[in-house]
């Protein structure tokens, strides 16, 4: 398993620490070796939290402060890690003391977690880090000191070293987060294996296998942790891969092809998209012909004036991407190390010699002449991995202060005519930008109409969305006309998925059911819709707006807060900020519809009184 602290000999840490301090000295070692393992139980959730960050918490009791409970947030609208902690600890909170790697964010208007520490009677809060989001900042702490609760941050109290590496264990969980708010660009991490006099390949290409299994299962998982995976051309031509994180859990990265001239392959593993999405990025009016074929397969190409690698990342950052690996070969490596977008990299080497002038090194040229010239790596660590060697570290430092994220700018570019920060745009996108409680995905459940009249729990509005697109109609063959107000739900239901009782949209609507976020909910329902395109009604399109219509009036007929929030922005246009959703959103320049946006305008209108539309049509205004 990667371990985002591997370097970190926490425990031997705590223990010199504690014996040559005193007795306050060795209340902050405790303190930092239970918020190191806030961070540590916080790695679980990595691969699925994304873009959100990854929360653990740790309570703990009595002098010698016992664990009680323990609890991570696995993704956003699930139960978060306050919460399962003191569900954990049961009675032993009361008097305990709490250790979160980074302060709770409760964007959605409903503070559970702290809600959770305050009921449940601890009476001390030890926080890694503060939030990085500029807007949560602080709000947590202040919560729960008015509460009576004794809150400390680490290292604002006490500087030591013991204390500075558990902290830089909570800012490590996090990086991706962290690094992509300060540099505008995605988390990269540069991954290549090497044998032992630098090559990556022999001098004919051939590169299967240089370094062990064990090696190659941490590559799965560490794609697994990633949003999305890049390589080059060449790596395409030469290897045929699959870039898949098959044997390393996690959820299934996208796959990046970046390529100038687009000379590819028109038979290649990654056309194969009914598993997982491939995007291509090249240089504009390349190879317009292949540029059909792939879009024929269902590939995605997005084309760049002049393709360089902070423009690419640059445009995945606004694209909303957290973190990316690069497992392309030296050439691309080179030009991403010197455009500044590589912050941290995995090498495995392994035991081998192959020897070749010709043969391909990881890097390629720098334009360096002099070793004073090299790139040190920071915070290096070495882990044997079978027969092989793991060196990792950073290229760039973690940023030292945290960084500021403005909402309008963070969540993507609209309009470029409009100024974000007029007051008469809204702009949101991910749930927590300060009106990310609009969005679908909140965690913000509903309660819609079922069959037999009966209501059904959804867990939130895209969690219903999604098992709409798969609900089978049983009486499909009835006209609209003929139907009763039940039977009305019920097309709406069958609207993108046709067939009756078909046992793989009916398998399919039960795993969304089960599905433990919004975000796993999407995935589950885009996944399928690839894989069964031969399922979907034509009609789907003109009903899905008022499926979603009707999902998020209930939504925010029943939360009287997200109501007020809603009412509060009356006479601000609402744009639902996805830079790469061109109907729901306002994409990346604009060219978006805004569907949402428009829904929520509608609502709006309607709880104010300003217009006469009941609801019952679908919604097609603003």
């Amino acid at each position: 398993m990667f371990s985002a602290v591997p370097c970190l000999s926490f425990s031997t840490m705590c223990k010199a620490a504690t014996h040559n301090s005193s007795n306050n000295y060795q209340g902050h070692a405790r303190d930092a070796d239970y918020i190191r393992r806030a961070a540590e139980i916080a790695q679980k959730s990595v691969g699925f939290t994304s873009p959100h960050p990854n929360f653990g918490c740790v309570i703990a009791v009595g002098a010698d402060t016992k664990v009680a409970g323990e609890g991570y947030l696995y993704a956003q609208g699930t139960k978060p890690a306050e919460v399962q902690a003191v569900e954990a600890a049961g009675s032993l909170c009361r008097g305990a003391t709490a250790y979160l790697n980074m302060e709770p964010g409760d964007c959605d208007g409903d503070h559970a977690a702290v809600s959770a520490l305050v009921k449940a009677g601890i009476t001390r809060v030890v926080v890694g880090i503060r939030h990085p989001l500029q807007h949560l900042q602080g709000d947590s702490v202040r919560a729960l000191r008015s509460q009576g609760l004794q809150v400390d941050v680490l290292g604002e109290d006490l500087q030591s070293k013991v204390i500075e590496e558990a902290r830089k264990s909570c800012l490590l969980v996090n990086a991706p987060l962290i690094y992509r708010a300060a540099s505008r660009v995605p988390f990269s991490v540069l991954k290549y294996a090497m044998t032992l006099d630098g090559k990556i390949a022999a001098s004919s290409g051939h590169s299967a296998w240089i370094s062990s299994r064990k090696s190659r299962t941490q590559v799965f998982e560490l794609r697994g942790r990633s949003d999305a995976i890049i390589v080059g051309g060449n790596t395409v031509r030469r290897d045929n891969p699959r870039l898949t994180a098959r044997h390393g859990g996690g959820h299934m990265p996208l796959r990046i092809v970046m390529t100038q001239s687009l000379d590819l392959p028109e038979e290649a593993n990654l056309w194969d998209v009914s598993d997982v999405p491939t995007l291509v990025v090249t240089q504009r009016g390349a190879r317009k012909s292949f540029q059909k074929f792939l879009a024929s397969k269902g590939v995605e190409v997005v084309e760049f004036d002049i393709l360089n690698s902070r423009d690419v990342m640059e445009y995945f950052h606004d694209r909303g991407l957290l973190s990316i690996l690069w497992e392309c070969g030296g050439t691309l490596a080179a030009s991403a190390i010197s455009s500044g977008v590589i912050h941290k990299v995995y090498a495995f080497v392994a035991p081998k010699i192959i020897g070749g002038r010709n043969a391909p090194s990881p890097v390629g040229e720098l334009g360096m002449v002099e070793m004073s010239q090299a790139l040190d790596l920071i915070d290096v660590c070495y882990e044997q991995v079978g027969p092989d060697m793991l060196i990792s570290g950073f290229l760039q430092p973690i940023p030292d202060v945290m960084p500021v994220i403005p909402s309008e700018d963070e969540t993507c570019a609209v309009d470029p005519t409009v100024n974000p920060y007029e007051s008469s745009i809204i702009s949101f996108y991910k749930t927590w930008d300060p009106y990310g409680a609009f969005s679908n995905f909140s965690p913000h459940p509903i309660q819609m109409p079922g069959c037999n009249g009966e209501y059904s729990t959804w867990s939130s509005v895209e969690h219903y969305y999604q098992v709409v697109c798969f609900y089978v109609l049983a009486l499909f063959s009835l006209s609209f006309v003929e139907t009763s107000v039940l039977t009305v739900f019920y097309f709406y239901q069958a609207q993108k998925f046709v067939g009756v009782n078909d046992p793989i949209a009916q398998d399919c609507i039960e795993k969304i059911k089960c599905a433990k976020s919004p975000e796993e909910a999407a995935r589950m329902g885009r996944l399928m819709q690839r894989q069964h395109p031969d399922l979907v009604n034509s009609d789907w399109e003109s009903a899905k707006i008022d499926v979603m219509y009707r999902a998020l009036k209930c939504k925010f007929s029943i939360y009287p807060h997200l109501n007020s929030m809603l009412l509060s922005t009356a006479g601000s246009i609402l744009i639902e900020a996805s830079p790469h959703d061109l109907f729901w959103g306002g994409g990346r320049e604009g060219e978006g519809l805004n569907y949402l946006g428009r829904i929520l305008m509608q609502l709006r209108s309607e709880f104010l009184g300003e217009s006469s539309t009941s609801g019952e049509t679908t919604c097609m205004v603003v």
